[in-house]
């Protein structure tokens, strides 16, 4: 084994004991702290300076996309101005492991006037920052995994860990679903999944061929490859879809059949084709489609008459497949 390695490891085994240790130390200012989170009005201000100010940016992340409103302050800037952003029905979390880092000491009275309930994380509970809060998590660790003892290593990472428990812990609270997460994620591919819709995506006007069913098929395939289409949607006198005609259909009776492109499409269509409505989510036709093994879809609305044509490419586009 390298020395790099045992290294690592060292490191590894170091920081995993001292979140042990911090389990070990939740106690009720725990809960206070989710009662106290949980019905804050306004936001949730994380501040803090340096390596801990790093990790309030990330709870504050974390906070934010879970349905905890939330920003980071900077504890310098704060006090240059933007302690205007804190309002009376705010919470303030405070993270400095000595609690005595001079920014951060410098807002603690401002902090008060304003009237603000006071969350903090320090690794010394008789602190000037542990003194002013009304709930103190001790964060404090037996030693760094620096081994000059010196970089913020192991303290961090617990401030992280205690964060994440307090992020889990309120999306519990709040019965944040996944649904919740996937609106303040749209871009994702968990929003993709649960927020687009067939309508979305779905290939309509010129992009969707219609067809009646007494049509020929060398008109529907007129129809088809001018839509720039691989399928069109067959329909009868009512305008409802009884069919339809796709380029696999096409193949299959090609073989043999002189006569194919004279022939009225209903008569080669695929009948009572899988439709799906413009409502339904994107994920749930993918879904049907790899189900049913077929590539094109027809989109019907509430009296089944085609309103748009789902492409396999077009879920492929909108990053489902």
């Amino acid at each position: 084994m390298s020395t790099h390695i045992r290294q690592a490891r060292k490191v590894l085994d170091i920081e995993a004991l001292a979140i042990k240790d911090l389990a070990r130390k939740l106690d009720k200012n725990f809960d206070r702290a989710i009662y106290i989170l949980g019905r804050c009005k306004g936001r949730v201000v994380l501040t803090g300076m340096g390596k801990a100010g790093i990790i309030a940016q990330k709870i504050s992340a974390t906070m934010s996309s879970t349905g905890t409103p939330s920003l980071f302050l900077h504890s310098a800037e704060a006090i240059h101005g933007d302690l205007g952003r804190v309002t009376e029905d705010d919470v303030v979390i405070a993270l400095s492991n000595s609690g005595e880092t001079e920014e951060v000491r410098k807002l603690l009275p401002l902090i008060k006037k304003i009237g603000v309930k006071l969350i903090s994380f320090t690794g010394n509970k008789k602190s000037t920052l542990a003194r002013y809060s009304d709930v103190v998590f001790d964060v404090s660790v037996k030693k760094e995994a620096c081994p000059l003892g010196l970089a913020p290593t192991s303290s961090t990472t617990v401030m992280l860990a205690m964060g994440d428990a307090l992020c889990v812990c309120l999306l519990k609270e709040k019965k944040f679903k996944e649904e919740d997460f996937a609106f303040y994620h749209p871009g994702g591919s968990l929003g993709r999944r649960l927020l687009l819709k067939v309508e979305d995506i779905m290939r309509k006007g010129i992009g969707n061929p219609i067809v009646r069913e007494n049509k020929l098929v060398k008109e529907v395939l007129y129809a088809i490859t001018k839509a720039r289409a691989g399928a069109a949607s067959i329909v009868n006198k009512e305008g409802r879809l009884v069919g339809i005609f796709t380029d696999g259909d096409l193949r299959r009776h090609m073989d043999g059949n002189k006569n194919l492109p004279v022939l009225k499409i209903k008569d080669v269509m695929t009948k009572n084709p899988v439709a799906v409505t413009k409502d339904q989510l994107a994920a749930e036709a993918l879904r049907i489609l790899q189900e049913k093994k077929i590539d094109e879809v027809p989109v019907v609305d509430k009296s089944h008459r085609p309103v748009g044509m789902l492409d396999v490419q077009d879920l492929l586009k909108a990053g489902l497949v």
